[in-house]
């Protein structure tokens, strides 16, 4: 093991604290009054893990985890408020926020080895002991503790790109893990294609990173993901080479674990293992990451993501999905309708399987085409609600009175079959395709202005002034809100009184459709 000593100054290039997943834990401390994260400074064993994980609501840093007394957060990005707060918005203004920084122009800074905070401690050969790192049980009927947070760089040789992923990693031993690549993904792609030609593929995983890079793994786009990163970030990626490979990793992360999949290919069993949809993924043959080179910062931060459980929508993986799904459902609806307002995945339902639309329709069945669009989106995606731009899509009350007073099952449901879905979903019961649904909760097109369909509101009164309530009544037909603001009313009563005489000398009408009084002549 070495620990380098490195004479460069920090100041004089890169920032590698902007985007360090430390920095990103301080500033949680400093938001609300460290409403979003408990940081416990006493030893911990890593059996407690996570049981005081899955009961917190909000990120943990374990300064003393394990025997080691290595540094561990978990939930560092279990709310869609943390989440936020890693690109600097609201909550409401996350989507919109990752929308524009996807159109920022990548920049990369290409870092020293002896400049990299990441290589600052280098462990390689009889030093590599994966058992040592604060890896921890997550779930009771798991194959082994897991390193749940890795975040895989590979590079594909056909496209000449950085791929970037999340995966789990099973400890099989100090220099050995599992790896879940069973589901299509771009990772198993590159590793198949090493395989026909009787290669090991070279692979580096961050472990500790900043939100955004996380998230940034979470997307599947046919481009360098290096440059995805660089632009969600929206500043310059400073990137080191690994110490055994030639894969280039962010040199600001916590911790880098190097090394290759076996060549031998789907040979050892991985699993079981508690899935983001909130039961288990089974035992599976799956391919061996043998590990070459360990390296880390001198005060490194070890991370957990929280996945699976009753508290669904309290872990990190269905934060990053929700995030995720939103993103490509928004894209998708670029095209197929005009003015979509807003889009939610529900992480309750793992971030995949619930998509909630605010959209205003321009012409009569664009909430249709909505719903069709989204079903061909995503493959995980199975239920979408589509619902006025009234209606405030974060809002589980809202989306439930929604869909009670302005859903007609026989008339605005709609149901198709036969589409690729989500193995996991155990209610396919062994099916390899599933069906989806779409709840249109939009008023009839064009009907909505009626009285019946007007939220009630506080009165707000306002409105012109007027010297009676006579005189009011003869500028126009009002309400008689509208009738209290025009006279300077507090309480409503001489507006009551006024209205009375006007009804005794015959003059006073009532619009029957929309409530308002109106003044009428005599016969």
């Amino acid at each position: 093991m070495t620990d380098k000593k490195s004479d460069a100054k920090r100041g004089a290039g890169p920032d590698f604290n902007q985007f360090r997943l430390r920095t990103f834990l301080e500033s949680l401390q400093a938001l609300d009054g460290a409403g979003e994260i408990e940081v416990r400074k006493e030893k911990v064993r890593l059996a407690d893990v996570a049981g005081i994980l899955e009961s917190s609501p909000k990120a943990v840093l374990f300064e003393k985890a394990g025997a080691g007394g290595h540094a561990l957060v978990g939930n560092a990005i279990g709310s869609r408020k943390r989440m936020a707060h890693a690109f600097g918005v609201a909550p409401r203004d996350l989507l919109p926020e990752v929308l524009k920084r996807l159109r920022n122009k990548p920049e990369f800074v290409s870092v020293p080895r002896e400049q990299a905070p990441v290589q600052e401690v280098v462990m390689t050969g009889d030093d590599i002991d994966l058992t040592k790192l604060p890896v921890h049980l997550q779930h009771g009927l798991d194959g082994g503790p897991y390193i749940s947070a890795a975040m895989d760089f590979a590079r594909d040789p056909s496209a000449g790109w950085t791929n970037v992923g999340l995966r789990r990693l099973m400890i099989r031993g100090r220099k050995e893990t599992g790896i879940d690549l069973m589901a299509p993904s771009d990772l198993r792609a590159i590793y198949l294609a090493s395989l026909a030609e009787k290669k090991s593929l070279p692979l580096s995983i961050v472990v500790g990173g900043h939100p955004i890079d996380y998230f940034a793994a979470t997307m599947r786009v046919p481009i360098d993901e290096l440059g995805l990163m660089a632009s969600l970030r929206g500043a310059p990626l400073p990137l080191v080479k690994s110490i055994t490979n030639d894969i280039e990793v962010p040199a600001d992360a916590e911790w880098v674990i190097e090394g290759f999949l076996d060549v031998a290919g789907y040979v050892e069993p991985e699993g079981p293992y508690g899935e983001f949809l909130g039961y288990y993924g089974g035992v599976k043959k799956n391919p061996v990451f043998r590990v070459t080179a360990i390296t880390h910062r001198r005060d490194p931060v070890f991370q957990t993501l929280t996945i699976g459980g009753r508290a669904m929508s309290r872990t990190d993986t269905a934060q990053l999905c929700a995030l995720r799904t939103e993103v490509l459902v928004w894209r998708a609806l670029e095209v197929a309708v005009r003015e979509v307002v807003a889009v939610y995945a529900s992480p309750a339902t793992g971030g995949v399987y619930n998509v909630r639309i605010a959209m205003r329709q321009r012409v009569p069945g664009e909430a249709r085409n909505a719903i069709a669009a989204v079903f061909a989106s995503l493959a995980n995606v199975k239920n979408v609600f589509v619902v006025d731009p009234d209606i405030d899509i974060f809002s589980d009350e809202q989306m439930d009175w929604a869909m009670a007073t302005r859903f007609q099952p026989d008339r605005d449901l709609v149901v198709q079959g036969g589409f690729r879905t989500l193995p996991l979903d155990p209610s396919l019961e062994g099916r390899n395709v599933g069906a989806k649904a779409g709840f249109d909760l939009t008023f009839k097109f064009g009907g909505g202005n009626h009285l019946e369909g007007r939220v009630p509101e506080t009165p707000k009164y306002a409105g012109a002034r007027f010297e009676s309530v006579r005189a009011a009544l003869a500028d126009g037909p009002k309400y008689f809100e509208e009738l209290m603001a025009a006279v300077g009313s507090d309480d409503g009563g001489d507006v009551v009184i006024a209205l009375e005489a006007l009804r005794n000398e015959g003059l006073l009408g009532r619009d029957l459709e929309q409530g308002q009084y109106q003044l009428i002549k005599k016969a």
